[in-house]
């Protein structure tokens, strides 16, 4: 069998406090887009996950820990061969890992033939991650909690994403990242708020969408990596549209008005090293459920 496992960014970011738990409360729109890393999914008499970088092979990938979880719930043993072929880059605030986890799910959920719904396996993915649950539909939609809290979107129309990857490795990002949080980052999910107005009126302007582009961790990143701070300044002194986090980051995207203007983006970012790629947002039928053959839906 074999699985997409799409790639997602975050139209908005925000961040609405701390948890009793010590985990933060989020209010955020996620869109799944055009860049997916491949699972390969079959019969085995043990457990063996696979991957071309040995350090996101075996049990330290969170594919892994997806299927020992589901097999629990199954009440049976996990034996399966998982290849994961990477696309998606690491670390970068793109979600490949719980992207990967929700396809490993979904997958194993038809090889096993254990029948769980979708919601079901939702429980699951929010013991794996916060991200996880919202691969399980994909498309655009609103994760509040945790971010395990999904609320399917109108899905945004075909559009282009520039996406940008700095030459920048930050180790235990996510953790390091909230930890420089302030509550001057903490905002009452308005932005987000009027980001779904607009979606489920069917107003749908990119223009509109692409003003209201928010992230918490925007302030804390141009403290933390000038590097980020000095390739947003570039481009936007050049008359260029202005840049965006990827979840924690260091990854950036946008929302070109034209082929033109992602061009002219690669151009300026050249010098720094940076990869830059344009991708498509993808809808939800080509996500989750729709990620599987026809035959294993």
């Amino acid at each position: 069998m074999e699985v997409s496992a799409y790639a997602k960014l975050n139209l908005t970011f925000e961040v609405l406090g701390r948890r009793n738990d010590g985990f933060h409360q989020v209010t955020t729109i996620m869109q799944t887009i055009g860049l997916a890393d491949m699972l390969w999914i079959e019969p085995d008499s043990e457990l063996k996950v696979e991957c071309e970088y040995p350090e996101l092979a075996g049990e330290q990938n969170l594919v892994w820990q997806a299927a020992v979880a589901l097999a629990k719930a199954g009440n049976i043993e996990p034996a399966a061969r998982i290849s994961i072929e990477k696309h998606i880059p690491v670390a970068m605030g793109l979600g490949g890992g719980s992207s990967d986890a929700a396809g490993a799910l979904l997958g194993l959920n038809v090889l096993w033939g254990l029948g769980l719904s979708i919601d079901e396996l939702a429980v699951i993915a929010a013991g794996l991650g916060s991200d996880v649950s919202f691969f399980l539909w994909g498309g655009t939609a609103l994760a509040q909690g945790k971010g395990e809290e999904i609320t399917s979107l109108s899905p945004l129309p075909p559009l282009a994403v520039t996406l940008v990857f700095p030459d920048l490795q930050i180790t235990n990002k996510t953790a390091a990242m909230y930890s420089k949080l302030t509550v001057g980052q903490f905002s009452d999910g308005g932005v987000t708020r009027q980001m779904i107005q607009i979606l489920t009126a069917g107003q749908f302007v990119r223009e509109s969408v692409r003003g209201l582009v928010f992230n918490a961790f925007s302030e804390v990143a141009a403290r933390s990596y000038p590097q980020l701070l000095e390739m947003c300044s570039q481009v936007a002194e050049q008359g260029g549209p202005v840049l965006h986090l990827c979840g924690a980051g260091p990854a950036l995207f946008t929302l070109p008005s034209s082929e033109e203007e992602h061009q002219r983006i690669a151009e300026l970012l050249q010098p720094h090293g940076a990869g830059v790629y344009l991708v498509s947002t993808v809808p939800p039928e080509k996500c989750g459920l729709g990620s599987l053959p026809a035959g294993a839906r």
